[in-house]
């Protein structure tokens, strides 16, 4: 059975798809983070909790408040990308709940009421939400960058509060020369997929 996906969506969003490190100085416009958010939305999380969080950092000054806490090896790509997103998990995502799944309100309360329930809830929600951003951004034509490679607390002080948690830092833009590490290889099928 083939996929129904057409093969150069395909390879826009996983086959040709890599993790820039270099990119142009063309902006990301708010036009565009609007869009990739428009379509990732839809993505599924457990309960529709959508815990993900975006801070985009575009000033200069916010910048380099940011590139303070990334590696050393990261912080020339997050001083030179066009956009750069902090993604992050809100721990009171359950707040949001009654609105996100109406037909169920209680599940606030019934699941949700105690804070490390929450936190290990928004970490994996969150996380499956920060792969579709990645994927919503290769679908605008645009390269992402995502880096765990960074201060987190720093971060979390920095650009956040006590009731979210930095996932990761995320460069956006157009790639730049040299922009692609050879691909590593990937594991096989049989390597991954059991039978039981």
């Amino acid at each position: 059975m083939s996929l129904v996906l057409d093969p150069a969506a395909q390879d826009l969003l996983f086959r040709e798809a890599r993790t820039a490190n270099t990119f142009t100085d063309e902006p990301v416009t708010d036009e565009q983070v609007q869009a990739i958010y428009d379509l990732v939305k839809y993505g599924p999380t457990a309960f529709n909790q959508s815990p993900l969080r975006i801070t985009l950092v575009r000033s200069a000054e916010a910048r380099e408040r940011l590139v303070r806490h990334m590696a050393e090896g990261n912080r020339p790509k997050t001083a030179a990308a066009p956009l750069v997103a902090i993604l992050s998990a809100d721990n009171e995502f359950h707040e949001e709940l009654p609105a996100l799944f109406p037909h169920f309100p209680q599940a606030k309360d019934a699941f949700f009421s105690e804070r490390p329930v929450r936190e290990g809830a928004a970490t994996l929600n969150a996380a499956l939400q920060a792969a579709y951003f990645i994927v919503g951004v290769r679908a605008a034509g645009l390269a992402a960058g995502p880096m765990t490679g960074l201060d987190f607390e720093g971060v979390r002080k920095e650009f956040l509060d006590d009731d979210h948690t930095p996932l990761m830092v995320v460069n956006v833009g157009r790639p730049g020369p040299d922009a692609w590490f050879p691909r590593s290889p990937r594991l096989a099928y049989d390597q991954v997929v059991t039978t039981v």
